[in-house]
């Protein structure tokens, strides 16, 4: 079928107008949604390999279709993308366009707990910058950012660019800087600590955002990040409590910082995105400058499965080693019971399922971005959205949906 009267291009690069409906790889207009399929073209030299069929790789079509349809007519709130790998192969790749002006702009703008700072890149309802980077395919990951963080970490150790082990205590990487409530519990906080979201340190992020009580909220209102974070009050002897913080996924920045002398971008850059053909990303600073490791990555939706296929590669990519096998089987143990139905790794939650006694690996965000990794189907799911005032379902009910339209076993090599 053919295009008639149309002016488009792929999420976040250009303008929509006029009336479409195509059916294939390009765009198609289902129930008033512009949806993208993946085209073959773009990015194809750099691409993670396409099946020509869900069958293929051994994941139904019917479903997905199904699971398409039921994005299309709106039953996930705001999903911007939807991306499913198996077998190293993309059995399925599609982008929905949404008006995030007309969503959420009369709230752009106006300060508030979701807007510290006036119009900018923490404004979460002002398009220019969220969901996407800019009128780029770039598209905010949220805390997703954090398991990424983690994984960089290991790169460096692996590499012998960072050499303290993770039983260093993180006052030691503050000892030129005034720190507030510095009692012996807060001495005895380390690395480790950190990356299980073990800390100690008093932080309430289960409130919703909005209200006021949200401590990382309060945290992107600072003017210093890293001071703010360090000098809270201690609630819990380190290791003892699980309290998630996008706080101390941001300490992490300053210490890398201090123990390998290079910005962890600039570090990723050179030692994660280029091994893995990621040419394109963007990463906000904070007010102080430093790389926001708690939430502040862009990436295309491709780019991010391919995080996910080097975790399931035990970190390695075409057959080069990118990180250490120990470090991504340390990072997916399960180091800390959440009191919920998750278990929380090195900055990635765990939830049980797959094989008895196995885990799937769940890189989680804000407004609705995930990173799922299913170890024992070999399957990658990949999901972006905006869904910022409300919560969607697409987490557990996509993947509990391809899960069951994937055949049990091991993928066949060719």
């Amino acid at each position: 079928m053919k295009h008639r009267a149309a002016r488009i291009a792929c999420p976040g690069r250009g303008v929509l107008g006029g009336h479409l409906l195509a059916i294939g790889r390009g765009w198609w207009l289902v129930a008033g949604i512009l949806v993208c399929a993946a085209t073959a073209a773009f990015g194809a030299d750099r691409a993670i390999p396409k099946a020509a069929m869900p069958e293929e790789v051994g994941i139904q079509g019917a479903a997905l279709r199904a699971l398409d349809e039921d994005i299309v007519k709106g039953k996930y709130g705001f999903v911007d993308s939807l991306l499913v790998a198996r077998c190293g192969r993309v059995a399925f790749e599609r982008f929905y366009e949404h008006d995030y002006v007309a969503a959420y702009g009369e709230r752009a703008g106006h300060k508030g707990p979701m807007n510290a700072h006036g119009s900018g890149p923490y404004d979460y309802f002002d398009a220019r910058f969220h969901p996407y980077f800019q009128g780029s395919q770039l598209h905010s990951l949220q805390s997703v950012t954090k398991t990424i963080t983690a994984l960089i970490i290991g790169i460096a150790i692996t590499r012998g660019d960072f050499h303290a082990p993770l039983s260093r205590p993180v006052l030691d990487y503050f000892q030129s800087v005034p720190v507030r409530n510095a009692d012996e519990r807060k001495a005895r906080m380390t690395l480790e600590h950190l990356l299980t979201m073990t800390s100690g340190l008093d932080w309430n992020e289960d409130a919703p955002y909005q209200s006021g009580q949200n401590t990382a909220a309060a945290l992107e209102s600072a003017a210093d990040w890293i001071q703010f974070a360090i000098d809270r009050p201690m609630a819990a002897e380190p290791g003892t409590v699980f309290a998630y913080s996008s706080g101390v996924s941001e300490l992490l920045a300053h210490v890398f910082v201090r123990e390998t002398g290079r910005d962890i971008e600039d570090y990723a850059r050179q030692a994660l995105f280029e091994p893995l053909d990621i040419r394109e990303e963007h990463w906000k600073k904070t007010p102080t400058g430093l790389t926001d490791t708690e939430g502040g990555l862009y990436l295309r939706s491709e780019d991010l499965a391919k995080i996910g296929l080097l975790l399931l590669g035990d970190g390695s990519w075409k057959g080069r080693r990118i990180v250490s096998a120990e470090w991504i089987r340390n990072m997916v143990s399960p180091h800390v019971d959440t009191g919920a139905d998750y278990r929380y790794g090195f900055q990635i939650w765990l939830r049980p399922g797959g094989s008895p006694g196995g885990w799937i690996w769940s890189a989680r965000g804000f407004g609705g971005q995930y990173l799922l990794v299913v170890p024992d189907r070999e399957l990658v799911l990949v999901a972006t959205g905006w869904n910022i005032l409300e919560r969607s379902a697409i987490e557990r009910e996509a993947l509990d949906r391809v899960r069951a339209a994937t055949s049990p076993g091991a993928c066949r090599r060719q």
